[in-house]
C-alpha cells in the first residue's frame, strides 16, 4: 500500500522562484489549451461534429493545469487536487455544480482505501509486519540469493496491505545490519569477494533494490495495494457501471505479481548484479535475535492478525457472501461491500481491548490521526476531474477526434497504455498519473473501438513500474539514501524491470485478464 501524500517522493514543492514559475508555466498552458482547442461545431441535423464547448475547452485546460503543477510539484499534490472545488464551478459557469464536483471526493472507494490504511496503522503500531516479514525471511533461509529472495517475499506481501514507505523503513534497517555483518565476516576471511571501499558490492545492491522494488510489486495484488488500483476501480463503477471487486482484481493481479516477483529475483541476483557468495555465517541466527527482540506475540499483535486475517477471508469470499440465502429467502449480506468490510475492520480495532483496565485498543486515534489524507483528497482529485471530463464531453471529444484512425492492433494499444503510465510515473504521482490517463485512455479506446478495459488495467499496472529514479517513488529514495547504490545501478537495474514487467503485462492482459473478465 503507497504511504502520503503519494507513491512519489517529489512531492514537496519546488523552491519559490522556480515553484512561481512552474505555476506560471501552468497557467499559460491551459490558456493556450483553452484558445487552440476548436470550438463547437454541429451539422444540419444539430450533431457535434467537432470541437468542444466552452465547458469542455474550460475542463481541458483545467486538466492542464493541474497536471503541469503535479508533474512538477509546484504546489502540494494534494492541493492541486483540490483545484476542481473551485475551477469547476467558477470556469464553467455553473454547469459543473460544487455539489457535483464535491462528490467524488467522498467516493465510496476512499473509505476502502480508509479502512485499509487504520488496518496497516494498527499493524504498524503494534509491529506485526515486522515480525511477519521476520519470519517469512526465516523460512525462506538466509544464503546469500536465498535472503534477497526472502526479504523480497516479505517487502511484497506486507505491501499488499501496508504502506509501501513503511515497509521498506520497516525492511532497511535489517538489509542494512545484514550487509554490515557480510562485509564484517568477508574482512575476517580476508576474502576476495569483499570490495575495495567505493566499489559496487553486487549483494548490497540486490539487497537494496530487491527491497524498494518488491515493495512497489506488491501493490500491485489487491486493490488497497496502492491508489491507483482503487482510482482505477471507481473510475469503471462511475463510467462504466463495471464492479471490480477486491476478489476480482486479486485473482486477476496476484498471478501477475507472483510471476514478475521471481524473475526480478533472478534478474538482481543471477544477470544484473550476480551475487558470488555463497553464504553468509551468522545469518540465520542474526534474523533469530532480530525475532527475540520482538518477544512473544503480544495481546495487540493478536487482535489486529485476527482482523487482518479475517478482513482478507471477507475480502477474498464477499462475492460468495452476499449470494447467501436463509430459509424464507433472506439475505442477510445482500449489501455487503468492500469499503464496508474496510470500515467494519477499522471499527473492530478500535473496539478489541487490548488493556481493558488501562484503556488501550488495537488501534488509538492517536495512531489513526496519521491516516495520509492527502491521497484520500488526491484520490478525489483525480475522480472529479474524470467525472468532469465525460459531463463536458472532452471524453467524447476525445474520442472523436481518433476516430477516423486506422484501427491499430490491440496488443499496440496495450503497450502504448502501460508504457506511457509507467514513464510518466518515474516523474511524478503515480495516482495523479493515473487520473490524468485513465480519461484519456478510456477516450482514446471507445474512438478506435477497442474495449476501454484493454488500455485501463495496464495503464493501472503501470503505474506501478516506477524503478528507474530514485526520486520515482518512497521505496527507490530510502534504499538510494543508504549510500549503497548508485544512479547507475537503478537505471541499469529498472530498464531491464520495465522491458519485462511491460511484455508481461501484455501477455498477462490476453492469457489472465481478458479469461478472468469473459471479454
Amino acid at each position: 500500500m503507497t504511504e502520503a501524500p503519494s507513491n512519489n517522493t517529489k512531492t514537496d514543492t519546488q523552491p519559490n522562484p522556480v515553484r512561481l514559475g512552474y505555476i506560471a508555466l501552468a497557467l499559460i498552458l491551459g490558456t493556450i489549451t483553452f484558445l487552440v482547442v476548436p470550438a463547437e461545431s454541429v451539422n444540419s441535423e444539430g450533431e457535434v461534429i467537432a470541437g468542444l464547448s466552452s465547458t469542455g475547452r474550460a475542463i481541458l485546460a483545467i486538466a492542464i493545469v493541474m497536471a503541469t503543477l503535479w508533474i512538477s510539484a509546484a504546489l502540494p499534490m494534494a492541493v492541486t487536487a483540490l483545484m476542481p472545488l473551485l475551477l469547476f464551478p467558477l470556469c464553467t459557469g455553473g454547469t459543473i455544480s460544487i455539489k457535483t464536483t464535491a462528490a467524488p471526493y467522498a467516493h465510496d472507494l476512499i473509505f476502502l482505501f480508509m479502512g485499509g490504511f487504520m488496518m496497516s496503522l494498527a499493524m504498524q503500531q503494534w509491529g506485526l509486519h515486522r515480525r511477519l516479514a521476520l519470519h517469512v525471511v526465516l523460512l525462506i533461509g538466509t544464503q546469500p540469493a536465498r535472503l534477497v529472495a526472502g526479504l523480497m517475499l516479505s517487502c511484497a506481501f506486507i505491501s499488499m496491505w501496508v504502506s509501501n514507505t513503511a515497509t521498506t523503513v520497516m525492511m532497511l534497517p535489517i538489509a542494512m545490519s545484514i550487509v554490515e555483518l557480510v562485509r564484517a565476516e568477508l574482512s575476517k576471511a580476508d576474502s576476495p569477494l569483499l570490495p575495495a571501499p567505493g566499489q559496487a558490492f553486487n549483494f548490497a545492491i540486490c539487497l537494496m533494490l530487491g527491497i524498494a522494488y518488491a515493495a512497489s510489486m506488491g501493490g500491485i495484488a489487491t486493490l488497497i495495494g496502492t491508489p491507483p488500483n482503487a482510482l482505477m476501480a471507481a473510475f469503471l463503477m462511475d463510467n462504466y457501471q463495471i464492479e471490480m471487486s477486491f476478489a476480482k482484481w486479486t485473482l486477476m493481479a496476484l498471478p501477475l505479481v507472483g510471476i514478475f516477483l521471481p524473475i526480478a529475483w533472478l534478474l538482481l541476483t543471477r544477470i544484473i548484479f550476480p551475487i558470488r557468495i555463497q553464504s553468509i555465517p551468522g545469518g540465520r541466527a542474526f534474523i533469530r535475535k532480530e525475532l527475540e527482540k520482538q518477544g512473544p506475540l503480544s495481546r495487540g499483535e493478536l487482535m489486529v492478525l485476527i482482523v487482518f486475517a479475517t478482513t482478507a477471508v471477507a475480502w477474498m469470499t464477499r462475492p460468495l457472501l452476499v449470494k447467501l440465502q436463509l430459509p424464507g429467502g433472506l439475505r442477510p449480506l445482500a449489501g455487503l461491500s468492500d469499503p464496508g468490510i474496510a470500515m467494519g475492520a477499522a471499527i473492530a480495532l478500535f473496539c478489541l481491548p487490548v488493556d481493558l483496565k488501562r484503556g488501550v485498543f488495537a488501534l488509538t486515534w492517536k495512531q489513526a490521526s496519521k491516516l495520509p489524507w492527502g491521497i484520500l483528497i488526491l484520490f478525489g482529485g483525480g475522480l472529479s476531474l474524470a467525472a468532469a471530463f465525460k459531463a463536458a464531453g472532452v471524453t467524447e471529444f476525445i474520442g472523436r477526434s481518433v476516430s477516423g484512425l486506422d484501427h491499430p492492433p490491440t496488443w499496440a494499444m496495450i503497450f502504448l497504455a502501460v508504457s506511457i503510465t509507467a514513464l510518466i510515473s518515474e516523474l511524478t504521482s503515480n495516482i495523479a498519473s493515473t487520473a490524468i490517463l485513465l480519461p484519456m485512455f478510456a477516450a482514446v479506446a471507445e474512438g478506435l473501438n477497442i474495449a476501454p478495459l484493454l488500455m485501463i488495467i495496464p495503464a493501472t499496472i503501470g503505474a506501478s513500474f516506477a524503478f528507474m529514479m530514485p526520486v520515482a517513488t518512497p521505496p527507490n529514495a530510502l534504499v538510494f539514501a543508504s549510500g549503497e547504490i548508485k544512479i547507475s545501478h537503478m537505471c541499469k537495474a529498472g530498464i531491464w524491470l520495465n522491458i519485462v514487467g511491460i511484455t508481461l503485462v501484455m501477455l498477462h492482459m490476453y492469457f489472465v485478464v481478458i479469461p478472468v473478465l469473459g471479454m
